[in-house]
């Protein structure tokens, strides 16, 4: 109740929100109880915070991805593959030197290796039309060919942009470079990774549509030679 109010006058100011049999009874009821009123304006007051809240987040990821965009590329040579559990084909823990992070690899998306996302790993299964458990035995398979092909040191780089993640150890969007070769093209040509996920020009200045266009180029001659998931699609 606001100060200076008494129960009839604060009653009498915001029972404009109610329906006209609303008042009539709150009326008779006189101002002993206190009323249920406002619902409409609480309605409407709560709407605007959630578009406020909504809006503010796109803003903030907006700018962070703008942001990010602006940085220079950092280059880490001689990193070195570290075992964790969480670790699967397109998002893995590495030791470039002193510092530590989780990578994600941009423009690509490996099988998950479990079903603790069931929504994704349905999604990954009728995009490569396979079972959901051919799905997940193909994220096996490319975390093995990582784990395989990073046992040599390699290079990775980065603009720090964030990649979420739950782990303690910062996870960051970037390009992976074994032997001169893109990580993401050597999964996409082996036919476990689809082309999807976060694009980025190369840090050597090629557009990301060309960069994309080469890994459709990579998948489809997978397709055309039944490499990896796509040995027992059915659907595409």
């Amino acid at each position: 109740m606001r100060p200076g109010y008494g129960l009839a006058a604060w009653r009498d100011a915001t029972i404009l929100d109610l329906t006209p049999s609303m008042r009539r009874t709150m009326r008779a009821r006189g101002a002993g109880v206190v009323p249920f009123v406002g619902v409409r304006r609480r309605m409407n007051l709560l709407s605007a915070v959630l578009a406020s809240i909504l809006t503010l987040t796109l803003l903030c990821v907006s700018a962070s991805g703008w942001a990010a965009a602006r940085r220079p590329w950092v280059q880490f040579a001689g990193c070195r593959y570290v075992e964790q559990p969480y670790n699967d084909g397109d998002s893995f823990h590495v030791r470039c030197g002193e510092k530590e992070m989780v990578v994600r690899l941009y423009l690509v998306d490996a099988p998950e290796t479990r079903l603790q996302h069931a929504d994704r790993v349905r999604e990954q299964a009728e995009y490569f039309g396979v079972t959901i458990d051919e799905a997940l035995f193909a994220g096996k398979r490319a975390s093995d060919t990582v784990r395989e092909a990073l046992r040599a040191p390699f290079v990775v780089w980065t603009r720090w942009a964030s990649a979420g993640g739950r782990s303690a150890t910062p996870r960051y969007l970037a390009f992976v470079e074994v032997n001169g070769q893109s990580l993401a093209e050597l999964l996409v040509s082996r036919g476990l990774a689809r082309i999807k996920g976060i694009p980025a020009p190369s840090p050597q200045g090629t557009r990301s549509s060309e960069l994309r266009a080469k890994l459709y180029a990579l998948e489809g001659d997978a397709k055309r030679q039944r490499r990896g998931v796509w040995a027992t699609s059915r659907g595409r």
